[in-house]
């Protein structure tokens, strides 16, 4: 299988001219297209998040991806690394226009699809080492990590407590409880704890003379 893949990262970029490259380098190489698999997302998008993740799933030996250059497969170097290490281990092959590239099954491309492999894994471990370094470092300031919990133990004390007045005011209003959780950005279940505290219940008898 011939697969062409288009990506534009807006919808003020149109496909048509990645679309007419791909065409007229087939016309070129007297081969044909079996499957077009265009998508409208920044290539930053991670490839598992896009349709050319599906693509690679399913991709066997001896398909051809075509595209126009190789940053339409990715914004990452890393990343396209990793997505033409996959490429290589299924014995697919990856052809550019603009590039020139051509990844196949020949010993040179062997020898970089050992290379993109090696250098992703050694790209994901450092991210996940300087993550922990940075985690760590944060824990020995007295950061405190997480997401920050509702105190409920006193007045004044719960994170929705400076915004009950605007809560009960949303209430009367028939806002729904969804809504207002999502205004306050708290999860349904904090605002309902929250409703039943005296400090809400002190907040609309003010409001209700």
């Amino acid at each position: 299988m011939i697969y062409g893949y288009i990506r534009v990262s807006s919808d003020k970029q149109t496909v048509e001219n990645q679309r007419f490259e791909i065409n007229k380098f087939c016309s070129r190489e007297n081969i044909q297209i079996d499957g077009w698999i265009e998508e409208t997302i920044s290539g930053t998008k991670s490839y598992t998040k896009r349709q050319l993740g599906n693509l690679l799933k399913k991709i066997k030996k001896d398909d051809l991806i075509i595209c126009a250059e190789l940053s339409r497969l990715g914004r990452n170097l890393f990343m396209i690394m990793e997505i033409l290490n996959i490429c290589m281990l299924k014995e697919a092959k990856v052809w550019t226009i603009k590039d020139n590239y051509r990844l196949g099954d020949d010993i040179q491309s062997k020898v970089l699809a050992f290379a993109f492999g090696l250098s992703a894994e050694i790209e994901r471990n450092l991210i996940s080492q300087r993550t922990k370094e940075a985690l760590t470092r944060k824990k020995a300031e007295g950061v405190s990590l997480g997401r920050p919990k509702g105190k409920t133990n006193g007045f004044g004390k719960y994170k929705l407590s400076s915004k009950a007045k605007k809560i009960h005011k949303l209430m009367n209003e028939g806002v729904s409880k969804r809504q207002i959780a999502s205004i306050c950005k708290v999860d349904r279940s904090t605002l309902d704890r929250f409703l039943k505290l005296p400090e809400y219940l002190a907040a609309s008898q003010q409001n209700n003379p």
